[in-house]
């Protein structure tokens, strides 16, 4: 009897923590039209698996494997997602904790000279592992993806200035006096579905999460910052040293809101890129918070997509376009419960 009861804990706890459990997100379940993906995988995914950020001398981020990875699932695409995983494992897994560095410079002496890590690429990666993994049925995916959740929790998740909140990577972030902090890092989505295998680490972080974007509205715009000073007892104040804009990054705040059916929290960005609608404005690619200035131009297509989407019209994104960034805004844009 003691040997059943031993197998059968073990067995549930092998369940819960590899994604097993019947438990799952609002996002999970997300479909993408493959005709999308096909042109995406055209211009953007080589044949080993990597992803090419075009507008950045061809380089590639953990950031991009985790986003090429979720739409390869989302596309029903094997082969494509298996080539990925393989190649962010075996070239961007950190040996000493399961993170990825940030970056890869193809044509470098060392293509990964920067082992720090960026948050939101593990946290898409970590997910994109566990919706494969329950999707085509791969143990080792669900254990990898565990593995990441877990260095995740350890090691990015911290108790600071009155807040639980999520470190943007190891290194560089975590003050003496303060804790820098991106809210576009924060994947709603992945954390919901983190939060149902492990709710003591990832509720505190999604609650608190919610907290500080609820407080990070500024100027006469009333929106977020891309980063953000935590200092003192739950104070935010736009970061110190970085130019105080929403845009470039913070573009991902909605996407992430609608993916994980929290468009409520993003209303004051709704309501800002409203009025410029009714001003017959074009919303621009960045809003400086504390001034007010603009951008000259306009949000990229995949940021327009978004923006439609937030303020509830026909957002269609007809198919990447030459830039790797907007094209991946403009796919993710188009996920379908």
């Amino acid at each position: 009897m003691e040997f059943e009861r031993r197998a059968l804990l073990a067995a549930l706890a092998f369940a819960l923590t590899t994604g097993c459990a019947r438990a799952r997100s609002a996002a999970d379940g997300m479909t993408l039209d493959p005709s999308l993906w096909r042109a995406y995988t055209a211009r953007f995914l080589l044949p080993e698996g990597r992803i090419v950020d075009t507008g950045n001398g061809g380089v590639s981020h953990s950031e991009g494997q985790g986003y090429g990875m979720l739409l390869a699932q989302a596309a029903g695409d094997r082969v494509a997602f298996d080539a990925m995983a393989r190649w962010t494992d075996q070239t961007l897994l950190r040996r000493d904790v399961a993170l990825h560095s940030w970056r890869y410079s193809a044509g470098q002496a060392n293509p990964v000279a920067d082992p720090n890590n960026a948050t939101d690429g593990d946290l898409l990666i970590g997910w994109a592992l566990l919706m494969a993994g329950r999707r085509w049925a791969v143990p080792d995916y669900l254990k990898r993806s565990a593995a990441i959740r877990d260095a995740i929790a350890q090691r990015l998740i911290v108790r600071k200035q009155g807040f639980t909140l999520l470190l943007p990577g190891l290194a560089g972030f975590d003050k003496k006096d303060k804790v820098v902090l991106n809210l576009s890092y924060y994947v709603w989505p992945a954390i919901d579905a983190f939060a149902m295998l492990d709710a003591r680490s990832w509720v505190p972080v999604r609650d608190d999460g919610l907290r500080i974007l609820k407080a990070a509205r500024f100027g006469p715009s009333n929106l977020p910052a891309d980063w953000l000073d935590i200092k003192g007892d739950r104070q935010v104040e736009p970061a110190e040293g970085r130019d105080p804009v929403f845009g470039f990054e913070g573009i991902r705040i909605p996407l992430y809101c609608l993916m994980s059916g929290r468009r409520n929290a993003c209303d004051p960005i709704a309501r800002y890129w409203s009025s410029l609608s009714r001003a017959g404005k074009p919303i621009p690619a960045w809003v400086n918070v504390v001034t007010g200035e603009t951008a000259p131009y306009a949000l990229s297509r995949g940021g327009t997509a978004i923006a439609g989407r937030l303020l509830g019209r026909n957002a269609l994104f007809s198919g990447p376009d030459g830039d790797y960034y907007s094209s991946t805004l403009g796919l993710m844009s188009q996920l379908k419960p």
